[in-house]
């Protein structure tokens, strides 16, 4: 027994001997990184062009932190705020640009704003498609951005429009015999539509054609403005396609035609034969420039994703998408804190989600007003429901035309899934000792008594979020009434009706915070990115920390599961209210 022990003593030093050693490689490793760094600068070349390749659609923003020595793929915001280094950067000489991933309008809207902002610093940009392969407009519309865009011969072009479709769970409920109870104010609120139809109701086809009308509109006016052609002609070319490359230039939507060499070439030689470098390269060696230099400082609050309760999982490589409340309650007050900081720029992308969380984060946001530091808001794609009640106080909000806002309204309920168990000859029972212990029980759905609670906590809040719209916008409660109702309008839609004040991008934003601070429009913003993100050796100690969803994560899901029917279907169940009542936009089309 001795020899044993002394053995698992043997064991257990060692191990820990190894980890110490672990990390001491790691710590040289970095440190002898940082020297080298100094000796070489950023490492970039004397002379390049900045390759983007969008064939994959980014993220708005990420709190992610590059995974040793792997870098993520560069988000939106990534690029805007690289693209704008790069202006200034005499080394940076153009852009390579490659599509085909099947963007969204809005993020078309952000990225090529961006890109038109590089070239007017004298910078050129080379668009590549090996096809515009996918219907929608924003993979076109974000190339029409700049200088030259080639296309693959003989390859599609399919731009044709703006679509949409929605999945409805009501007819699989009823074979299954499962019960849905969703509460919704009010008639637009179709995130309660997925569960309750089996179809498109009335006033969910008038908001989805509304808004798909609006960033088809949009779209064809700034492709005709950057392509200086008629806007009639783009539509009528729309109308006929799928075509192929030569038809788009013939129609001057495209300048040339050519092999993806080909076309970097071009770029190389306009260049003077420097380097190509990924941006995602370049951003990760010149971040930090942003926060050198003299300037007004500016906290940049990043949030992208559902807005749960509580902190962010770090288990899983960086932690789930998701704008987790005490993470972000706890940003806006270490900027308020912050006495270098005299405005915050609040980037959100965000379909809502958890009502306390979304009053924990507008509350932190008001605190932050209250000690005079202005508030402006930035939407990325989607800033609805939730998204846009933690933004309704801000000082001043700038939505992308093809934002997706509003959606004032709430939803609440559940699905009860007992007499579905039943019929696979599954017995299910829920044992509750109070009148409403099993309130939210999946098993038993809610009682007459209940569903009588339910409605009246849905209309309890949805008084208190108009209420709240109406005092951050400063709008009589007859207006809000007429814009609420769940609803979801475009940027382009929301302006004339108070719910946004600017139309823009992130730059758009910028200069409003500028305009707040009493600032002239050339001042340089220093920008300090909230929430910090995790770097490798915070990771990897929630890496080895063994949480459930680290190991979830290295298990992986089934075959099955990893179906996207199956994947579609149990998100979509797993999404249904809990009977709590909730800000959510969801089921909305990306395109």
């Amino acid at each position: 027994m001795i020899g044993f022990l002394r053995w698992m003593r043997r064991v257990a030093l060692g191990t820990l001997n190894g980890i110490a050693m672990f990390a001491f490689l790691v710590v040289l490793i970095v440190a002898a990184l940082f020297i080298v760094g100094l000796i070489e600068g950023d490492g970039m070349p004397s002379r390049m062009v900045l390759s983007l390749d969008l064939r994959s659609s980014p993220p708005d923003s990420s709190r992610a932190p590059d995974f040793f020595f792997e870098r993520r793929t560069p988000t939106v915001m990534d690029t805007v705020l690289a693209l704008d280094r790069a202006g200034r950067d005499p080394r940076v000489k153009g852009l390579f640009l490659q599509l085909g991933g099947g963007l969204s309008v809005a993020q078309a809207e952000e990225i090529g704003a961006a890109l038109i902002r590089f070239r007017a610093t004298g910078r050129f940009v080379v668009a590549y498609a090996q096809g515009f392969l996918d219907s929608g407009l924003g993979d076109y519309l974000t190339a029409a951005s700049a200088d030259q865009i080639w296309m693959e011969p003989r390859s599609p072009f399919s731009a044709s429009g703006t679509g949409a479709g929605a999945l409805f769970l009501r007819g699989l409920f009823d074979k299954i015999q499962a019960v849905p109870q969703i509460v919704k104010r009010s008639d637009y609120k179709s995130a309660a539509d997925m569960y309750m139809e089996k179809g498109y109701t009335g006033p969910d086809r008038e908001q989805t054609t509304a808004f798909l009308q609006s960033w088809y509109n949009s779209a064809v006016k700034s492709i005709a403005a950057e392509r200086k052609l008629n806007s009639k002609d783009v539509t009528a070319f729309l109308q006929t396609s799928p075509q192929f490359a030569e038809d788009a230039r013939r129609a001057h939507l495209i300048d040339a035609l050519g092999f993806d060499d080909q076309a970097k070439h071009a770029a190389r030689d306009r260049a003077g034969r420097a380097k190509f470098v990924a941006i995602g390269d370049y951003a990760h060696a010149t971040e930090d420039e942003g926060m050198i230099g003299q300037g007004p400082r500016v906290a940049l609050i990043e949030a992208a994703g559902e807005i749960v309760d509580g902190t962010a999982d770090h288990g899983s490589l960086g932690g789930s998408q998701v704008m987790a409340s005490d993470d972000y309650a706890e940003a806006f007050r270490k900027a308020r804190k912050d006495s270098s900081v005299k405005a915050i720029l609040f980037r959100i992308d965000s379909p809502g989600g958890s009502v306390t969380a979304s009053a924990q984060i507008l509350e932190a946001i008001k605190e932050a007003q209250a000690a005079g530091k202005p508030v402006i808001v930035s939407m990325g794609p989607l800033a609805a429901s939730g998204g846009y009640f933690v933004s309704s106080s801000a000082d001043r909000i700038v939505a992308e035309p093809a934002t997706l806002t509003g959606s004032i309204g709430v939803l609440t309920g559940k699905v009860s899934f007992g007499k579905s168990l039943a019929l696979l000859g599954v017995g299910a029972a829920d044992i509750g000792v109070g009148n409403n212990a099993l309130f939210d029980s999946a098993i038993e759905p809610f009682t007459p008594a209940q569903l009588a609670n339910l409605n009246a906590q849905a209309d309890v809040i949805y008084a208190d979020f108009k209420q709240k719209v109406a005092q951050g916008r400063k709008l009589t409660p007859a207006q809000v009434e007429t814009i609420a109702k769940g609803r979801v309008w475009t940027g382009a839609d929301a302006r004339p009706r108070g719910l946004v004040d600017d139309l823009g991008t992130f730059w758009t934003a910028a200069g409003a915070v500028k305009t707040a601070l009493g600032l002239s429009p050339d001042t340089r913003l220093v920008f300090k990115l909230y929430p910090e993100k995790e770097g490798f050796l915070e990771m990897l100690a929630d890496l080895l920390s063994g949480s459930a969803t680290g190991i979830r994560a290295a298990e992986g899901v089934s075959t099955l599961m990893r179906s996207p029917v199956m994947g579609t279907l149990m998100n979509a169940i797993d999404g249904a209210p809990r009977a709590q009542v909730q800000f959510k936009a969801t089921n909305l089309p990306a395109q």
